[in-house]
This record gives C-alpha cells, structure tokens and sequence, in this order.
C-alpha cells in the first residue's frame, strides 16, 4: 500500500478518535496485510504525538480464546500506550472527555520493564528476569470501528483498539508467585462480571509478553526500561457506559478500580 494512502487511512482514524465517532471496517473498503496495518497504526499515533502524548509502553490484545472467540479475531493484535490513555487507579473517567465511543472492560496483568529487551528471540524468561513489577490492570478498549465489526487487519491499524487503562497500586515480584495460577475476578456494579487464570493468554502472562517484544523487534522496535506493558485480557470483555463501576481482584496481585461519567 502506498504512503499517501496508509498516511490517509492513519488521519482518518485519528479524525475518529477525536471526533468520537466510529468508521466502517477499513477492510471492508481495503486489502490491508498486518504491516500495512502497522503502518497506519505508526502514522496515527504521529497525530497524537503531535498533540504532546508520549509513548509510555505497549500492549498486546486478543490473547485469549474467550476475547478471540468474542471478536471473530484469532491472532494477537499490538499497540502503543501513551501517557493521556492513563488513569489513577480508582478514577472516575468521563468518557466524551477521554474520547471513548463503544468502551469494553478488560482485567490483566501489567509489567514494568526495569530494562531493556528487543526481539526476535525473546524468551519468557527474559522477560520474567527484565519485569521489576507487575500489577493488576484494567484497560478499557475502545474501537474506532463500528460495532467492533474488526479484522486483525482494523485493530492493529487502530492501535489495538486501545483506550485508556488504570494500574493497581500493589507492586509485586513476578518471580515471587505463579503467574500463570494467578485469578481474576472482575465485578461491575457490584456483580460478579466474569474472572480467569493467567494462563489463559498463551499459556502464561509473561509468554504473551514475549510473543509481543518479538513482533515488534521484527518491525524494529525495542521495549525499553521504564514502559509497561499490557499482557492481554484474562476474560471476556464487558461492555462500560456512564454510571458503571468496575473493581478487580487477582491472587497475589492486588485489587483495581475504575469508574465511568458522561
């Protein structure tokens, strides 16, 4: 695909995100491989870096089976977190303010990086030894894409439809228990709203994490000290509007919040 196009495609998802409004399936319109994806996704988050944000790590989506069987979408996707997607844990976030459309909850597990690492052939043991904490995280995935009628080919394209996200306070060792044995449970409103295992993405949180440094790597991009990184959904997601509050528990991770205005 040619620049002027995937420059094109990059501004109008741009234009969505703050126009708060959703778009047709690019691929509907378009025969986008993943790279062309990415390459969009590169050009959106220009915009915004353009607007002050600052990258402050990565992401990787559509882990598990039950998020995969959800959106029809049976690959990871990837993306960037920028400083404006984050939010205190506990925060009452309006959603015209933060540009949310058609926002879905998400429990995982977060890692901050207390050094670099860069694929191809990062194991989750490197990542384990590189990882200075993890927590619990809610991200609120948000698509510019209408009625998250997605392809892999929209989401990367769409920054892995992220939104914004809260991380738990308690910071904990991941070599100091069994990431993989760790569960979630999420309530909204008060209810149970569905839970899961670590290892419900690929196996492990930190394999997810891996499996993310190495598809960037291949596009030459590093993690670097200092970033968190998202691993991915633990459950289904639930769908958020105004009024609704969610809270998280994981064993041995702690406990996070977030709460919805107009």
């Amino acid at each position: 695909m040619d620049s002027s196009l995937i420059e094109q495609l990059g501004d109008t998802l741009y234009q969505a995100l703050r126009g708060r409004r959703s778009l047709a399936p690019l691929t509907n319109s378009y025969l986008l491989s993943v790279e062309d994806a990415y390459r969009i996704s590169l050009r959106f988050l220009a915009r915004r870096q353009q607007d002050g944000e600052r990258v402050i790590g990565k992401k990787i989506g559509v882990t598990s089976k039950p998020v995969q069987d959800m959106l029809g979408v049976h690959q990871p996707d990837f993306g960037f977190l920028t400083d404006t997607m984050q939010y205190e844990d506990g925060a009452s976030v309006s959603l015209s303010a933060a540009g949310l459309i058609q926002p879905r909850a998400e429990g995982e597990i977060a890692f901050m990086l207390k050094r670099d690492l860069q694929g191809p052939g990062v194991t989750r043991d490197d990542v384990m030894a590189a990882t200075e904490w993890v927590a619990p995280c809610f991200e609120i995935v948000d698509s510019r894409i209408q009625d998250w009628k997605i392809k892999i080919a929209d989401t990367v394209a769409d920054n892995a439809s992220c939104g914004v996200f809260v991380v738990g306070r308690q910071h904990t060792d991941p070599r100091s228990l069994d990431l993989a044995a760790a569960a979630m449970q999420m309530w909204k409103n008060g209810a149970p709203a569905g839970g899961g295992l670590g290892n419900a993405v690929q196996g492990h949180p930190a394999e997810a994490v891996a499996w993310l440094a190495n598809t960037l790597g291949a596009f030459g991009i590093p993690f670097k000290a200092g970033e968190l990184i998202l691993s991915g959904s633990l459950a289904p997601l639930v769908p958020a509007q105004a009024g609704d509050r969610f809270h998280m528990a994981i064993d041995g991770l702690g406990e996070c919040s977030i709460a919805f205005t107009e």
